[in-house]
């Protein structure tokens, strides 16, 4: 029998290495500007168009390289960053595994030129797909300017599982702006499709945090500074009062290259224990700086996870380090989420449609009232308390069956009745008669109530219905808002006064993106100029927040946390507006408010779902009760 086993062709081990190496533009982008740290560059300039699909270029100041360098450095596990085994545990560079230009020659086309201060004349090489087309002397400027182009050209299979232009300058943003937060004294910019994202001169830590984060982020953050002879600990930490109900905003550096670590993130929640609302997240940039023989960078491909060789003590350290900035700053807790006044709530629609407005009484109801579901402002008096103290004895009687002296069922005439009379003594026997003139012991409860201001339970002939009000509020905002975008446009109300809204710099692209959509919610937002955006007009039926700041930093933060699912941009703007706008959690509602969403939730087409996968409503039958009370 013939050999089977045999050695790949480099080109073809190279687009597996590649695979591990260049995930998506974004990992190109990572890869190039590590290495133009590493060369010592002051400027680093990032270019990019349509993502990076078509292609990411990268121009630095750095050293450059000879002719013979820049030949090699296109060869697997070529490398200056190390020399033997030992300087794995002694790395300060960026990169040192040699595997990156290898890597993004294989499945891109490569141009770069470069050149050392000492040269007169620099290198030009053109590489496609492993096969080196080209070596040439060439006039440039000191340092490199790599362009890479067309992205898995020759890997289709690849190219096919991109995501869209969005998610994936969202990611390149995510990596360029990791970069650029470590390396604050380098200045960089990020050039996107023609237009400048991000110019960022060099300077301290705290500059770099605002420029990237927007200009509001200056009054969020809490200098943390901790120092011992083991570990040294530095950076920003975010006020509670700003707080995110997403992701996003979060970074550990350790020895100036960002990580990611469940184990650190939990070190920082437990120091911010009982100062934030449930499911939301602080913002914080951290540095850690240790002896890079306590740490093992070798872990995986990316850099991004890392072991050290104390993990407790650096979780204590860094967990006292935040602890005590937020003493420091007398930090406390000022901001109740469950509260918050979400987006505009628009009339509601029925299932075919049509608008309904807001003072047109349901049949069932006799008057509706607005769809803020506010809660309720009156004040229990004596006849409430005695209203209710009449429902609980209803309550109490309600169904019972009528037993003799000895156990047995009671005979009943014809009409119900017992044929004898009962009596039931209790340490309430001698209680004043009650009054049922308005019959609340005779009439059967049908009006929904609520429990503990989440659930609804709503009777049906079967046995009853537990509705989660801020699911099924999600469902009915969310098609509606659909209906909104697809077949019409809401009125807006113009501001007398047009209202600026500042994003950061990495939050307008967003924002850009859906503009169209959001001004068809009748939010009249616009650009001026260069990222700056102004409100013209609010819906004509608002009565949400007058925040606009607040309202558009909510809608992009929804928005973000969605912009990875596979959904169209309306199902993604509908989605986000949805979680924004609907009611929260221990919000109370008059029996109108609760019979009104229970009307509109089986009006939709899909009532069983919220847009995010939670249950509208579980069904409990009275079978299923009778048979828990007789286990």
């Amino acid at each position: 029998m013939a050999d089977v086993i045999q050695l790949l062709p480099d080109s073809i081990a190279n687009q597996i290495a590649a695979g591990e190496v260049i995930q998506r533009p974004a990992s190109m982008v990572k890869e190039l500007l590590e290495n133009a740290i590493d060369a010592g560059s002051t400027s680093i300039k990032l270019i990019v168009k349509e993502a990076g699909k078509t292609l990411v270029q990268v121009i630095d100041n750095g050293c450059g390289m000879s002719e013979t360098d820049a030949r090699m450095c296109f060869e697997r596990h070529a490398t200056s960053k190390i020399r033997e085994s030992k300087d794995l545990f002694a790395i300060r560079t960026m990169g040192f595994r040699g595997e990156a230009l290898a890597s993004i020659a294989a499945i891109a086309q490569v141009e770069m030129r470069t050149r050392r201060q000492i040269d007169e004349l620099g290198t030009k090489i053109v590489i496609e797909g492993s096969q080196l087309k080209t070596q040439e002397a060439c006039q440039c400027i000191t340092g490199t300017n790599l362009s890479i182009k067309n992205l898995f050209y020759n890997v289709p299979v690849r190219r096919r599982f991109l995501k869209s232009n969005t998610v994936e300058m969202r990611h390149i943003m995510d990596e360029f702006q990791r970069i650029a937060i470590a390396n604050p004294d380098i200045f960089f910019s990020l050039h996107h499709n023609n237009s400048e994202v991000f110019h960022l001169p060099a300077g301290n830590l705290r500059q770099r945090l605002v420029g990237i984060w927007g200009t509001n982020a200056n009054k969020k953050l809490v200098p943390v500074s901790e120092e011992t002879d083991v570990i040294k600990i530095q950076g920003y930490i975010g006020k509670p009062q700003f707080s995110k109900r997403t992701r996003g905003e979060q970074l550990f550096f350790v020895n100036s290259r960002f990580i990611k670590s469940g184990y650190l993130n939990h070190a920082v929640m437990a120091a911010y224990e009982d100062l934030l609302q449930k499911d939301t997240y602080p913002l914080y940039a951290i540095f850690i700086e240790m002896d890079p023989d306590k740490i093992d960078i070798n872990v995986h491909p990316t850099k991004q996870e890392i072991k050290f060789d104390d993990e407790r003590l650096v979780y204590n350290y860094l967990k006292v380090a935040v602890r005590h900035a937020l003493g420091q700053n007398s930090i406390t807790p000022m901001l109740d989420f469950d509260r918050e006044v979400g987006l505009y709530q628009p009339t509601l629609a029925s299932s075919s449609g049509s608008r309904v407005n807001q003072n047109q009484a349901s049949p069932s109801q006799g008057a509706t009232s607005n769809n803020n579901y506010s809660p309720s402002t009156s004040s229990d008096n004596g006849d409430n308390r005695d209203a209710n103290n009449l429902k609980n004895w209803r309550k109490l009687y309600d169904g019972l069956e009528m037993f003799d002296e000895d156990g047995e069922e009671a005979e009943t005439d014809e009409d119900g009745n017992p044929s004898e009379a009962i009596t039931i003594e209790s340490k309430w026997s001698n209680a004043p008669e009650l009054d049922d003139s308005g019959k609340s012991f005779s009439n059967n409860q049908k009006t929904p109530y609520q429990i503990h201001g989440r659930y609804i339970v709503s009777h049906i002939k079967s046995g009853y219905l537990l509705i989660d009000q801020q699911a099924a509020h999600e469902r009915i905002l969310f098609e509606q808002y659909l209906f909104m975008l697809k077949d019409q446009q809401a009125p807006t109300q113009k501001e007398l006064f047009p209202k600026p809204v500042q994003v950061s710099p990495l939050q307008a692209p967003m924002l850009r993106d859906i503009l169209p959509q959001i001004n068809l919610l009748g939010i009249d937002i616009q650009e001026i100029d260069g990222g700056r955006f102004v409100i013209h007009g609010m819906p004509a039926d608002w009565r949400g927040t007058t925040d606009e700041q607040k309202l558009v930093e909510t809608l992009l933060q929804q928005y973000e946390s969605n912009i990875d699912l596979d959904l169209g941009i309306d199902e993604k703007i509908a989605r986000s507006m949805a979680r924004s706008a609907a009611m929260k959690k221990g919000q109370s509602l008059t029996i109108i408010e609760m019979q009104e969403l229970i009307d509109q939730l089986f009006a939709c087409e899909t009532p069983f779902k919220s847009p995010f996968g939670r249950n509208c409503f579980i069904t409990y039958e009275l079978d299923e009760l009778d048979n828990l009370f007789s286990s």
